[in-house]
Parts: structure tokens; sequence; C-alpha cells
């Protein structure tokens, strides 16, 4: 799986950061960094609630 975030929608309010900071992270400048685009397997029920949870549909999961 790949997560994938649309900058143009996102707001970086970190909903998904307080999910699973394991794979996001709201960095100094107030903008959301992938750390893992590539989460391992075990993550995926998380990731999955973070792609369900962003207010803005900014993020999605393409799958490898």
């Amino acid at each position: 799986m790949r997560v994938v975030v649309d900058r143009d929608l996102c707001e970086s309010n970190g909903v998904c950061e307080g999910l699973v900071p394991e794979v996001f992270q709201i960095n100094d400048e107030d903008e959301l960094d992938i750390l893992q685009e590539h989460p391992d397997e075990s993550l995926r029920a998380k990731v999955l609630d973070a792609v369900r949870s962003c207010p803005k549909q900014a993020l999605s999961i393409e799958e490898d």
C-alpha cells in the first residue's frame, strides 16, 4: 500500500498524525509530511482509519 496526500485539499489539521504518528507528521512549516509512504502491512487498519477520518478527504491509499 502507498499513502497519498492531496496537497490542494490538506489543511494540516493533524487528525491523521494523532491516529498514526508513525506515518504522518505536521512539520515546522505546518505542512503534512508522510514519514512512511509505504507503511508496514501491520499499520493498514490504523492508516485506513486515518484516511476515513481526514476532515478534508485529502488522504488516500493506492495498492501496490
